[in-house]
C-alpha cells in the first residue's frame, strides 16, 4: 500500500478562517472594504508591540516600500545576508542599487555581524537582516554596529514570526521590519506581508508611497504627489489573516511542538546539526532544518531521491544568492558556500503527525547509516 504524502508546508485553515473569508465575500466591500485590514493591522501591531504597521500584498513589496522610503537608488548599497530567499535581495535591485552579499555564521545560519562590519563604505545605505527558518540574528550586536554608522537597519522576518530576542519579538527591534503571508508560513492570508515602522516620520511618509503617492492630507481626490506603489494587502485576505492571528499563540506553539519532536529523534546523532536556541532567544521554528555535518560524505540530492521514494516532500536549504545568474558569485563567503549544499529543510506544516514525522527521520538516519 502506498504511503501517504507528507507535503514540507501547508497552512492549518479552521471554520474560523472559512467564516471570516465568507464574510468579507459577502459584505466586505463599499464603506466596508478595509474592516478586516484594520483588524488584521491591529492584532499584529498588538501582538509584536510596534507602533505602526502597513499591511502589505507581499513581504517583497514591503520591503520594497522600505527601502524607497530610505530613498535608497543608483550608487548605493545595501548589506545583505547571502544565506536567504531572493526576495530579500530583488527590492534592492528593483530600485537601481547594489546589494553586497556578506557572510553568515555557522551555527545559526543567520547574518554573520563582523562581516557586516567589515562591508560597510561611504555608498552603505542601509542594512537588511534576515531571521532565516526562524532562528534569530544577533540583533544586539547588529543594533550596536548600526548606530555605530547611522545606519538604519531592516529585519526581513518573514520567517521569524513567534520568534523572541531577549524578550522581544522578531520584527520589533529594527528601524523597520517586514513579514510574509504566504501560504507557507506559520501564519497566513495566502499570499500578503506587512511592514512594521517605529518611526513616525517614516509611517508618515510611507502612507504617501503605499497609495499610489496620494497623500492623505491632501483633500483632492485622485491627486497624486508623487510616484507610488500598490502593495496593499485585500481584505479578503486579511479576514484568513484576522482569524490565523486570533489562533497566532496556537499555530506558534504547534510548530515548537513539531520541532521538538524532529529533535527527539534525530538530536542524539553528531552528525546532525538542527534549528538553535541559543540563550536569550525563543525559535519559533517556522521550518525544522538539517544540517550535516561537514566529516559527513552528504549527497543531498541523493538524500532527497529516498525522501521522494519514501513520499515526503523535502525542500533544499536556501543556495547563496550571489551564487544565482543575476549576481556574481561572492565563494569568499566561506560558511554560505559550505552551508547550503548539506543541509534540507523538513516536512514542517501544523498538522503533521507523530507518525508522519517518525517516517521522515528514518529516511535520515537510513541515509546516515547505509
Amino acid at each position: 500500500m502506498e504511503l501517504s504524502r507528507i507535503h514540507y508546508a501547508k497552512p492549518s485553515i479552521t471554520d474560523l478562517e472559512v467564516k471570516y473569508a465568507s464574510d468579507a465575500a459577502a459584505n466586505g466591500w463599499g464603506v466596508n472594504c478595509y474592516d478586516y485590514i484594520i483588524r488584521f493591522r491591529d492584532l499584529l501591531k498588538s501582538y509584536l508591540n510596534v507602533p505602526y504597521v502597513i499591511p502589505t500584498s507581499s513581504c517583497t513589496g514591503a520591503l520594497h516600500m522600505a527601502l524607497a522610503a530610505l530613498d535608497v537608488g543608483p550608487g548605493d548599497e545595501v548589506i545583505v545576508p547571502d544565506i536567504t530567499w531572493i526576495a530579500s535581495v530583488s527590492p534592492i535591485s528593483y530600485l537601481g542599487a547594489t546589494p553586497v552579499f556578506v557572510d553568515v555564521l555557522e551555527d545559526s545560519w543567520c547574518v554573520d555581524p563582523q562581516a557586516i562590519r567589515n562591508s560597510i563604505t561611504d555608498k552603505t545605505r542601509a542594512i537588511i537582516v534576515v531571521h532565516v527558518y526562524g532562528n534569530v540574528c544577533d540583533m544586539d550586536e547588529i543594533m550596536a554596529i548600526a548606530n555605530e554608522y547611522d545606519l538604519p537597519v531592516i529585519e526581513d522576518a518573514a520567517e521569524g514570526l513567534g520568534s523572541l530576542y531577549k524578550g522581544r519579538k522578531a520584527g520589533s527591534i529594527g528601524d523597520m521590519s517586514v513579514f510574509s503571508f504566504h501560504g507557507t508560513k506559520t501564519v497566513t492570508t495566502g499570499e500578503g506581508g506587512a511592514l512594521i515602522v517605529q518611526s513616525k516620520d517614516l509611517y508618515e511618509k510611507l502612507l504617501v508611497l503605499e497609495s499610489h503617492g496620494r497623500d492623505p492630507k491632501v483633500s483632492k481626490q485622485f491627486w497624486c504627489e508623487k510616484i507610488g506603489y500598490k502593495y496593499k494587502m485585500s481584505n479578503l485576505e486579511a479576514a484568513v489573516g484576522t482569524a490565523q492571528l486570533e489562533r497566532i499563540e496556537q499555530l506558534i506553539a504547534r510548530k515548537r511542538e513539531i520541532f521538538l519532536e524532529y529533535k527527539q529523534h534525530l538530536g542524539g546523532r553528531p552528525e546532525i546539526h538542527l534549528n538553535p536556541e541559543p540563550d536569550g532567544v525563543v525559535n519559533s521554528y517556522w521550518m525544522g532544518t538539517v544540517i550535516f555535518d561537514k566529516s559527513v560524505g552528504f549527497d543531498r540530492d541523493e538524500l532527497l531521491k529516498d525522501m521522494e521514494r519514501a513520499n515526503i516532500d523535502a525542500r533544499v536549504f536556501f543556495y547563496p544568492v550571489s551564487m544565482m545568474t543575476p549576481f556574481e558569485d561572492k565563494p569568499q563567503n566561506t560558511v554560505s558556500y559550505s552551508l547550503y549544499s548539506r543541509g534540507i529543510n523538513l516536512p514542517s506544516y501544523h498538522d503533521i503527525t507523530s507518525d508522519e514525522i517518525r517516517r521522515v527521520c528514518d529516511v535520515i538516519l537510513q541515509y546516515l547509516d547505509r
